[in-house]
């Protein structure tokens, strides 16, 4: 009996410390920058080499491998995004089903998007998710492809102080491509030819003709950049920063691995791309799949304020003269729809793009999950209800295990009478207490581990679900029933305030709403179904367990509280129904009412 109730303890303390960490530590938890009053303007700044001072290549160790063409940084003032975008007139626009903004034509940077599907609330007069923005914004964060000369080499390239022309199309959309070209002017000709889908995928062909009569060698090379992080709440759950593929091979690093000094990761591979990401959005460079390429993770102080470059470097390019050399660039910016990242691996070809979303360590239960509920969701229309049918599937796939566990669980309830006897009787000596309890498990076959496995089934999939409602783009603003609008969210009412009667703003640790009350009222009941722990202190800590799951979970998302609500009451009528066939009483309220008194103490019998 020790044994069952030390292992049911473990599992509980172990969900009291990860619940606890997520509520009371890591949701508050802001991991911000602040902007500065100057910082260098990208315009200026060498494009990939970022913070590198000894003119290396990424992942190189000697002086004498390529750099990007490096200029001294000039510190600019910190505009807001409008007013830094109209800094540059020259611009091609971007309009697609899913994304607005503009490429600048000094340089050739994407640097304006905006996602026309996405808010920053739910409110859809909210204004629209801008993913992109230009170097003398308050918070930069753009996408550049590009060549770079030989180590000592003289050879004008395009850099970010590059006016490029535009010679074919307007406005960039689907089947409307935009070609910009470049002459340096010493017989080299560079094109770069744009276009879009209807979701969130460029192609980039950039391509330079030697006109010369020397050989030129180039190093393609293709860039996400990212300074001064916007202030965002941090959550162990979620994965945000750098992310990456190299030989199938996940390549991931958050802001802060990279931050205290100032460090760089290096790593090489055939197929691939380099990112930076949000939970939500993602911007990703993507060589072209089959060629070797060195990828680069950095962080750096940039006039005041940290800026984070995720790139590669591809290998040399020598064209002769009187020759044409291309390569063939992707980038993605946009929200990471699984079943659009799933695309772009599968019929895009790009290597294990898939782990674009944060799937975690236990990606074989998560995904699943996800894909489970997604597909009922296409019949019903409503995440929540999904979620509801979900939950029953579970339950059935579980039955027999659960009827089993449940039995036992009754069969234990039923014996507790006979076992307050056999304690007190032993009292004195622990050793014949437990040898006399199990003799009373095998003469009545009761096996007292079986009563841990549905808490044990249920666990991995409550982490799980956890995991899809908090980083799946398809859970955002996924409305339930009543007050619920966002299952991603938590339930926005809360007790203390009359459920939002009394108008005034609660700190997040008084939030205690509808849905977290009723998990709370279920998860009570099941708990009082079961046979009460021996030990007395096991038995409060199992009484406190639904308060004090009732305040954790009270900021989870609403999802996951509706999941967990729904799954107690069906174990709770499965719990029931056995006792009733069993010939256990169900005496719920009985046993609240006398749970202390000298009444229901057994009478020993010493004879």
């Amino acid at each position: 009996m020790s044994e069952q109730r030390n292992i049911i303890l473990a599992v509980v303390l172990s969900a009291i410390v990860l619940f606890g960490w997520q509520y009371f530590f890591a949701a508050p938890q802001m991991q911000a920058e602040k902007a500065r009053v100057t910082q260098t303007t990208d315009a200026k700044q060498n494009p990939i080499a970022g913070a590198a001072t000894n003119g290396a290549e990424p992942g190189a160790t000697g002086s004498t491998a390529p750099q990007p063409g490096a200029v001294a940084a000039t510190p600019v003032k910190i505009l807001p995004r409008d007013q830094a975008l109209a800094q540059s007139s020259a611009r091609a626009k971007i309009d697609t089903p899913t994304l607005d903004g503009s490429i600048d034509l000094m340089g050739g940077r994407f640097d304006d998007l905006r996602l026309k599907n996405y808010r920053e609330t739910i409110d859809p007069k909210s204004p629209e998710i801008e993913l992109l923005s230009p170097s003398a914004a308050e918070h930069p964060y753009f996408v550049e492809f590009g060549w770079t000369g030989a180590p000592g080499a003289t050879t004008a390239v395009p850099g970010t102080d590059t006016k490029w022309d535009v010679t074919e199309g307007d406005t960039l959309s689907p089947g409307h491509d935009v070609t910009l070209t470049y002459d340096n002017g010493q017989g080299l000709k560079f094109t770069r030819h744009v276009s879009v889908d209807d979701r969130y995928m460029f192609t980039v062909t950039d391509a330079v003709e030697n006109t010369g009569n020397a050989p030129a060698v180039l190093y393609p090379y293709g860039l996400v950049s990212r300074h001064n992080v916007p202030n965002t709440t941090r959550y162990w759950v979620v994965h945000e920063g750098f992310v990456g593929v190299a030989n199938d091979t996940l390549k991931d690093a958050t802001y802060k691995d990279l931050d205290k000094n100032n460090d760089t990761q290096h790593f090489d591979g055939n197929d691939g791309w380099v990112a930076i990401t949000d939970k939500y959005w993602m911007a990703a460079a993507i060589p072209p799949q089959g060629q070797d390429f060195t990828g680069t993770y950095k962080a750096f102080d940039s006039q005041g304020s940290k800026a984070y470059q995720a790139d590669y470097l591809m290998k040399p390019r020598t064209v002769a003269p009187g020759a044409k050399s291309e390569v063939v660039h992707r980038m993605f910016a946009g929200a990471k729809i699984v079943n659009v990242v799933d695309d772009y691996r599968n019929q895009g070809k790009i290597a294990r793009f898939d782990l674009a979303v944060d799937w975690g360590w236990f990606f074989f239960l998560t995904k699943p999950i996800f894909l489970a509920i997604d597909y009922i969701y296409h019949y019903v229309g409503n995440f929540g209800v999904a979620i509801l049918i979900f939950t029953v599937f579970v339950k059935l796939l579980f039955f027999p295990l659960a009827n089993t566990s449940y039995r036992a669980m009754s069969k234990m309830k039923k014996l507790q009478p006979e076992m307050e006897r056999v304690k007190q009787l032993h009292a004195e000596d622990r050793a014949a207490q437990q040898q006399a309890i199990m003799e009373l498990y095998r003469k009545e076959k009761v096996n007292p581990a079986a009563g841990c496995l549905p808490m044990l089934v249920q666990i991995p999939v409550f982490f799980s679900l956890y995991k899809v409602l908090f980083v799946t783009i398809e859970m955002r603003g996924a409305p339930f029933f009543g007050w619920i609008h966002d299952l991603s969210a938590p339930d926005p009412t809360s007790v203390f305030n009359l459920f939002g009667l009394i108008p005034f703003a609660l700190p997040h640790v008084l939030v205690l709403g509808v849905w977290p009350l009723i998990m709370g009222l279920t998860m009570w009941v099941q708990t009082n179904l079961n046979p009460p722990p021996g030990d007395p202190v096991q038995a409060k800590i199992f009484q406190f367990m639904p308060l004090m799951f009732m305040f954790m979970l009270a900021n989870f998302p609403a999802g996951l509280v509706i999941y967990w609500a729904w799954n107690n009451t069906l174990s709770v009528l499965q719990q029931t129904v056995i006792r009733y066939r069993t010939g256990t009483p169900v005496d719920l309220f009985n046993r609240l009412g006398h749970r202390f008194t000298a009444a229901e103490k057994p009478q020993i019998d010493k004879k």
